[in-house]
């Protein structure tokens, strides 16, 4: 279990990737993004998610390069992932997506690069183009977001290489049990994307009880629900406040009953789009 900040989980092929980061979605280029990139790596954390359609990997690049100037650690120190868009699933225009992101981003690889949506019929052809960056080395690790068992039972079929994750919509309205074991056999690791339902969770009753309990903040305790459930997460933030106090998780501990009661909230109740019906 997650005992601080930078602590990682093994990847299926052996890499390192930290249980926590910044997530970067819906925040526009500019001041605002590249100091939130910055403070989050000011305050210790070490991985950064954004993807293509985000249209923010300039300036997430940007808080990259002057987060570890200003931090003094190395480039190496970071993880960073990346999506290639459903308009760019092929093989020859994944591999231009991949090349266009780092060009964006400044960098000279990835350590994730993920299919962002499982978009029928393309998404086989770009996982191949995703081997082929990685056994380039030009990519630690890839996975996959928003698939659904069948969708990843249908990629395994003809893949070389096993995704390391699966990034989804997880949160406790949410709790994809299924989805979760079903991974967890296959060895490849649940990452949550919007983990606190972009703040529609923070009135909930029975979480704002639980939250007085421990003394945290509703927040604290769902993005501890997700680290004591064995699942990655990076919420968003851009306020330097926020972006300490969600990573103040890990100087306490949910109890088995709590995190039952946590569980109890799901209503399999989605904020974003449903992977088996989706038109974009």
């Amino acid at each position: 279990m997650a005992k601080n900040l930078q602590d990682t989980t093994t990847l299926n092929n052996g890499v390192e990737m930290p249980w926590f980061g910044l997530g970067v979605f819906k925040v526009e280029e500019g001041p605002e993004l590249v100091n939130a990139v910055k403070t989050a790596i000011k305050h210790g954390y070490r991985s950064i998610d954004t993807a293509a359609i985000y249209g923010n990997e300039e300036g997430v690049g940007k808080g990259i390069h002057e987060g570890i100037k200003e931090a003094g650690i190395s480039r190496e120190d970071l993880f960073v992932t990346t999506k290639v868009w459903n308009a760019d699933l092929g093989y020859e225009s994944t591999i231009a997506a991949y090349n266009a992101s780092l060009t964006k981003l400044g960098l000279d690889y990835l350590d994730l690069y993920l299919i962002h949506w499982p978009v029928e019929s393309k998404y086989k052809e770009a996982w191949e183009s995703l081997e082929t960056i990685y056994k380039e080395g030009r990519v630690k690790a890839i996975g996959v977001s928003n698939f659904q068992i069948h969708h990843l039972e249908d990629l395994m079929k003809d893949a070389e290489i096993k995704p390391v994750i699966n990034q989804v919509e997880y949160h406790p309205r949410l709790t994809q049990k299924e989805l979760q074991s079903f991974c967890r056999e296959q060895g490849i690791q649940l990452e949550a994307w919007s983990p606190l339902m972009q703040g529609e969770l923070l009135d909930n009753e029975i979480l704002k009880e639980i939250a007085r309990k421990y003394t945290k903040s509703v927040a604290q305790v769902i993005l501890r629900w997700d680290l004591q459930n064995g699942v990655i997460t990076i919420p968003k933030s851009t306020k330097e406040h926020r972006i300490v106090e969600n990573a103040t998780v890990f100087d306490f501990s949910l109890s088995d009953e709590d995190m039952k009661k946590i569980d109890g909230i799901n209503e399999n109740h989605r904020i974003g789009p449903n992977p088996d019906n989706f038109d974009f």
